[in-house]
């Protein structure tokens, strides 16, 4: 298995189940599977809903002699109502209670988005916090804390631009390690990969297959389906493999973390699979032509009237 080195030598696979939109019924007989078929890499988040059940199937993994726990790399994320100082380390123990596990190999800010405390989706502007009130910065620190207690070895952020990086790593004590993004070919972000390799700082990419199963009320209609794109069909004919494993073969060849979400079996193998595979220079030269810029997570959802966020100042992009 492809890895990430982190600064003190610590190593992540670069292949991990996604365990977004898995259903708390489903979650830990896939994950244990998973493990079963060779996965030691997790992601996992507080707002998922199935910490609980994921910590039941790496018990059960643990105690049944399946893996150790040094041998697992597990992420969560903390959620935007938890970002004052004092909300923090209350979060990140909730995960690890959950989770059952005395430590995270790496703990993320799941946006750069405040709400206030107890709201896990606003329903108006009066449920989110301005960050000229409570900054990336103060939520940062914090999370500093957690690395020098021991509840988690790394930190990094998800969801931020280059400029809300570049903005962080200037006044951070402990640089972030990762910055978790969607990517795939409808998405390229070459600004942020060059931005990340320029600065240290790792990339994992969520959605990489295009998130086709992903929450009705996400969808637009007629949006393109990445794993029916012609040139990505054409390629994994050519090579006589999956459109799915040309998808996270372009993004391990990128030198980006991929966490594909399935809990079929056969697809979990298939993915895993992915990563002893590669792609040729035509094949990387082709995919590129496709870049749409294409958000399937757009962040619309927390752009409220009368609210401080908007999808331009969340991206730092012009609407």
């Amino acid at each position: 298995m492809k890895a990430i080195q982190f600064r003190n030598g610590d190593q992540m696979p670069m292949l991990g189940l996604g365990t977004w939109k898995s259903a708390p019924g489903d979650v830990t007989v896939a994950v244990k599977e998973a493990i079963r078929l060779g996965y030691r890499h997790i992601d996992c988040a507080l707002i998922y809903g199935n910490e609980a059940e994921i910590g039941q199937a790496l018990s059960e993994s643990f105690q049944e002699g399946l893996v150790t726990r040094d041998q697992m790399w597990i992420t969560s994320k903390l959620w935007n109502d938890a970002h004052a100082a004092a909300d923090v380390q209350p979060a990140v123990e909730k995960s690890l209670a959950d989770l059952q596990l005395d430590y995270l190999d790496l703990y993320l800010m799941h946006w750069p988005v405040a709400l206030k405390k107890g709201v896990f989706f606003p329903e108006t502007a009066a449920d989110m916090i301005s960050l000229d009130v409570l900054p990336l910065s103060e939520t940062w620190e914090a999370m500093e804390g957690l690395v020098d207690k021991g509840l988690c070895r790394h930190i990094g952020v998800s969801n931020f631009s280059t400029t809300k990086l570049i903005e962080l790593v200037k006044v951070a004590r402990l640089k972030p390690e990762m910055n978790q993004n969607e990517l795939h070919p409808y998405l390229q972000q070459p600004d942020i990969l060059a931005l990340c390799k320029n600065h240290d700082i790792h990339l994992t990419a969520y959605s990489p297959l295009g998130s086709l199963d992903r929450p009705e009320g996400l969808k637009v209609a007629d949006e393109p389906i990445l794993l029916e794109d012609a040139t990505i069909t054409t390629i994994a004919e050519r090579h006589g493999i999956t459109a799915a494993q040309v998808l996270l073969s372009w993004g391990l060849q990128r030198g980006v973390a991929v966490i594909p979400k399935s809990v079929n079996p056969g697809r979990m193998k298939e993915n895993l699979a992915a990563t002893e595979m590669s792609l040729t220079q035509e094949d990387m030269e082709e995919i590129a032509n496709i870049d749409q810029h294409r958000r399937y997570v757009d962040g619309a959802f927390w752009a409220l009237d009368g609210g401080a966020y908007t999808q331009a100042n969340i991206w730092d992009e012009r609407a």
